[in-house]
C-alpha cells in the first residue's frame, strides 16, 4: 500500500496559489494557461471549472495579493494608519515583481480592490479630512496607493574607457550641470538609490502636505 499523502484536490484556491508561484519564477507574460496546468499536473481544460480565461486568472492572483494587504491597528492617528496600510501594500506587491503590471493592466476594479481603496478614503475620512481634500490625495497617491512607482528615466550609461569616460563626463557637466551637481555632491553620491526610503520620502511628503491642507480648510 502506498504511504503517499492524497494530492489536495484541485479548487480556485490551489489554481491562484500555484498561478501566483509561477508568476514568481517566470513573471506575468510567461504565466499562461497551459504553463499552469503543466504546473499542477493537469489539463488546461480542468482550469476552465475555477477561472474562465487568463484574464480572470490575473484578477483573482491580485485579490488574493491585496486581501494580504495588512489592517492598521486601532486608535491610530490618521496619517500613521494611512502611512502603515500603504507600506504594508508596498511590503506585499514587492514579494511580487509581477504585481505592478497586474495593476497596471486591469481593465476594472475588483470588489477585493475597491475594498482596499475604500479603506484608504475611510482612514481619511475618519481624520476629519473633507472628500474634496480626500479625491485630490487619491488622485496624488495614484500608484503609491499600492506601494508601487515608476523611476523617472534613466541617464546615460557611462563609457567604460577611462579616457572615453572623462570626455563623456565632461560634456556632460557642461551641457547639464545640475544633474552632474546632484549625482556628484549629494549624499551617497553615485550609489545605487535605496527605493524604499525613497518610497518612504515621497509618501511622507504627500501624507504631511495632506495634513497641512487639512488644517488650512483647504478646498479646490
Amino acid at each position: 500500500m502506498s504511504s503517499s499523502a492524497p494530492r489536495r484536490p484541485l479548487d480556485r484556491e490551489r489554481v491562484l496559489e500555484a498561478a501566483s508561484a509561477l508568476a514568481d519564477e517566470v513573471g506575468l507574460e510567461g504565466t499562461s494557461m497551459r504553463r499552469l496546468a503543466d504546473a499542477l499536473g493537469v489539463t488546461a481544460m480542468a482550469l476552465y471549472k475555477h477561472v474562465a480565461n487568463r484574464e480572470q486568472l490575473i484578477d483573482g492572483m491580485l485579490d488574493r495579493l491585496v486581501a494580504s494587504i495588512e489592517v492598521p491597528a486601532d486608535g491610530l492617528p490618521w496619517q500613521q494608519a494611512l502611512r502603515a496600510r500603504i507600506r504594508s501594500a508596498r511590503a506585499v506587491m514587492g514579494a511580487h515583481p509581477w504585481a505592478q503590471a497586474a495593476i497596471e493592466t486591469r481593465a476594472t476594479a475588483s470588489p477585493t480592490v475597491l475594498a482596499y481603496m475604500d479603506s484608504l478614503m475611510a482612514i481619511m475620512f475618519d481624520g476629519g479630512l473633507s472628500a474634496d481634500l480626500v479625491h485630490h490625495a487619491m488622485h496624488a497617491l495614484s500608484t503609491r496607493m499600492w506601494g508601487i512607482t515608476r523611476d523617472v528615466l534613466p541617464t546615460p550609461a557611462v563609457p567604460d574607457d577611462p579616457g572615453e569616460r572623462a570626455r563623456a563626463m565632461s560634456e556632460f557637466a557642461a551641457a547639464y550641470p545640475a544633474i552632474v551637481r546632484m549625482a556628484t555632491t549629494a549624499p551617497h553620491a553615485a550609489a545605487a538609490c535605496d527605493d524604499d526610503a525613497e518610497f518612504a520620502f515621497a509618501l511622507d511628503i504627500l501624507i504631511d502636505g495632506f495634513t497641512r491642507l487639512h488644517q488650512q480648510g483647504w478646498t479646490s
